[in-house]
């Protein structure tokens, strides 16, 4: 037998214990069978339901449209051991061990998958009214709140607290959406772009107010910090998500400096046989020359492939997408793909107090990023050119009406 055969023969043995059931922990263990892997596979998660996806609990679940997200995925057919409500304390790498609520699980390959968690409103804790929403259980204690119409206040303006607003409003609830910076979105967007956002807000009737710090939440109130009170049923706090990763402290598995698992290219961690994808982890990206760490489905669903690809060892696989999402809010579409920090140029396409229009971000005449709303061939046209590291024609870009695959430069 061959060195490589005994080396392939030993990986399809190893046990991997992948850890976080959401997107990335799924996606993981589902890609590792599609790839041809045969050894045990254990999806480890905190919360007691099925597997489920989060977006729609902003949306469908939260509306009663749907009861549920589980993913429609056969566990069983794929021979993955799903080990659910057991909630991860430590890991123990020279032991090769994962310490659970419900005792250890011997690994041989460790997944980390497991997300980020909203941040908390400080102050809040056990005040009755107040929410956040994440998991199946937030969205279903929420549903009654749309049910009754309660006076509704939303502390930030994120994408979170836009998705939750545009719901309420659709169920008919009075909202008002508390936003400490002067626009939505002011963590994700340049102001020039989010600005014409904030007329959304009152166009759908939700009132934003911006420049406005919550100084308490008593019951039935927001008292914000000049004074003035707002009536609230219930308080939706929406103010960010840091790395689900407090529980790996003191395990020598390298941490940045938002909590976040510190992953190579490939996804490995600082440990031997330790992966990180999705939400808890970042990876240093070559397209746009820093550390990336994203918070979206899509890298959720992207990353997995890699982790399997290197945990199987046939091919050397690097991890450098172009980052995607998508909002749906106040009646738009909203997509963003790429990265626009390092741009050196922004390209307007149509007017931004119209119903549809795109962004265009560029360095050095390449497209790096580009937000579109309600211009969804915009978005899959600009994707493949920032994949492709296109070089553009920027005054035909600033033509709403040209297709962005026809703005290209012309090879000098």
């Amino acid at each position: 037998m061959s060195e490589q055969t005994q080396q392939q023969g030993t990986s399809q043995t190893r046990r991997v214990v992948v850890v976080g059931a959401g997107m990335a922990g799924v996606q993981t263990a589902v890609a590792l069978r599609e790839q041809g892997f045969t050894g045990p596979v254990t999806l480890i998660g905190a919360e007691p339901h099925q597997p489920y996806d989060r977006p729609p609990l902003s949306k469908a679940v939260l509306l009663g449209k749907a009861e549920n997200s589980a993913f429609e995925v056969d566990f069983e057919a794929l021979d993955i051991e799903l080990a659910l409500g057991r909630e991860a304390l430590g890991v123990r790498p020279a032991d090769r061990e994962l310490d659970t609520e419900t005792g250890p699980v011997p690994y041989d390959v460790l997944v980390l998958a497991t997300g980020a968690e909203p941040i908390t409103l400080p102050g809040t804790e056990g005040v009755p009214g107040v929410h956040l929403l994440r998991t199946l259980d937030d969205a279903e204690r929420l549903r009654p709140v749309l049910v009754r119409q309660h006076d509704v206040v939303v502390v930030g303006a994120g994408w979170i607290g836009a998705e939750f607003a545009t719901a309420a409003r659709e169920a008919g609830c009075a909202v008002t959406v508390v936003e400490a910076a002067d626009r939505p979105l002011a963590g994700a967007l340049p102001a020039e772009v989010a600005v014409p956002m904030a007329a959304w807000y009152a166009g759908s009737g939700a009132d934003l107010r911006t420049h406005a710090r919550v100084a308490r939440v008593e019951p039935g109130a927001v008292v914000l910090d000049d004074g003035s009170q707002l009536p609230a049923g219930a308080v939706v706090v929406g103010i960010g998500a840091r790395p689900a990763t407090a529980w790996l402290t003191g395990s020598g598995i390298e941490l940045g400096p938002h909590g976040e698992v510190l992953a190579d290219d490939r996804l490995r961690t600082s440990v031997p046989d330790v992966y990180a994808v999705g939400d808890c982890a970042s990876f240093p990206s070559g397209r746009y020359g820093e550390r990336l760490l994203i918070h979206h489905w899509d890298n959720a669903l992207q990353g997995p492939r890699t982790v399997a690809a290197n945990i199987l060892g046939e091919t050397d696989a690097v991890y450098d997408p172009v980052p995607y999402f998508w909002s749906e809010q106040f009646g738009r579409f909203v997509q963003y793909a790429g990265h626009h920090a390092a741009a050196d140029r922004m390209v307007w396409r149509g007017d931004p107090s119209g119903p549809s229009w795109s962004v265009c971000w560029l360095r050095e005449g390449r497209l790096v990023a580009l937000l579109a709303v309600g211009r969804p061939r915009d978005l899959a046209q600009g994707r493949r050119l920032i994949e492709a590291g296109q070089e553009m024609d920027a005054d035909a870009l600033a033509d709403p009406a040209r297709p962005l695959k026809n703005a290209t430069a012309v090879p000098r």
